[in-house]
């Protein structure tokens, strides 16, 4: 087993933001290779068990990944939705995925946001329909950014209006309505191309403790990490590496946004920023592992 673990955000390092696929073909061949090598490989990810499995597994699958899993140490895992579902990845592929249904929005909730996006919201944004845990809206293909921007504030403002309206306690930015015990147990978390409803429960630490149980319980950990992503939540895997102590640093493939401060490496790829980012990562540690 090579001294090295991999925690990946999914969106950005690895799926293009525009196409939501792996375009670049090394990710999916590299990504195969230091999985047979025995590199411990998680997807924590704000997507879904179903876009995992078809955008990811299905090419990563095509490209010799069952036989990489046949391999002595070899481990893969997926956890979605932040940590309110997961799944392990072997051999036969994706397996069932199981959904934390203590976090998860109830029947009428999903149900009044769906209508909601289908009346006011269409031309701009689709509901995600593979989400079990939380609440998902996305950018449609064919609108741009600063449109989609612009409807995505109204949708969080009507969003906000509607879940608060039906008891439910909720923060979005600066405003803040607690449930009738006096909780707050939601939050509508923007990013560039969605936005999700959920679980303050939720995030990228809880997704990175759910792999990290998974790992160990196979086998030895390696003692050094890494955490690739693009968002400021992404931090938060190398946070509970460090925590857990661990050596880790994090990747951060969108700088731009800015760097934080944090006790542990933070590494980014000259200029290179999303899925090239991704790819030039994976590809340094390729030649490193003598995996060419």
């Amino acid at each position: 087993m090579h001294n090295l673990g991999l925690l990946f955000d999914v969106d950005g390092p690895l799926a293009s933001p525009v196409t939501r696929t792996i375009a670049i073909r090394s990710i999916v061949t590299d990504l195969v290779a230091m999985t047979a090598a025995g590199v411990p490989i998680a997807f924590i990810t704000g997507r879904s068990g179903d876009f995992i499995r078809n955008q990811v597994v299905a090419p990563l699958r095509d490209a010799g990944l069952a036989d990489a899993l046949d391999q002595q140490g070899a481990r893969m895992f997926g956890v979605f939705e932040k940590g309110g579902a997961w799944a392990p990845i072997t051999g036969d592929g994706m397996g069932e995925v199981t959904v934390d249904e203590t976090v998860a929005f109830g029947a009428d909730a999903v149900d009044r946001i769906r209508n909601l996006v289908r009346e006011r919201f269409a031309d701009t944004m689709f509901f995600d329909e593979t989400k079990r845990a939380m609440i998902s809206v996305e950018q449609r293909t064919d609108v741009d950014t600063a449109t989609f921007a612009e409807a995505q504030d109204h949708y969080c403002d009507a969003a906000f209006d509607l879940l608060t309206g039906l008891g439910y306690g909720l923060r979005h930015g600066e405003r803040v309505s607690p449930d009738a015990r006096g909780d707050v147990p939601f939050r509508i978390d923007p990013t560039i191309i969605s936005t999700d409803i959920e679980s303050v429960l939720l995030d990228k630490d809880r997704g990175a403790q759910r792999a990290f149980d998974y790992f160990a319980a196979r086998g030895a950990l390696p003692r050094r990490w890494r955490s690739i992503g693009d968002s400021r939540s992404d931090y938060l895997m190398a946070d509970f590496v460090h925590g857990a102590g661990f050596d880790v640093a994090h990747v951060d493939v969108r700088p731009a946004d800015g760097i934080l401060d944090r006790p542990y490496e933070v590494i980014t790829i000259g200029d290179a920023t999303h899925d090239t980012a991704g790819a030039e990562f994976l590809a340094h540690w390729r030649r490193e592992l003598g995996l060419e």
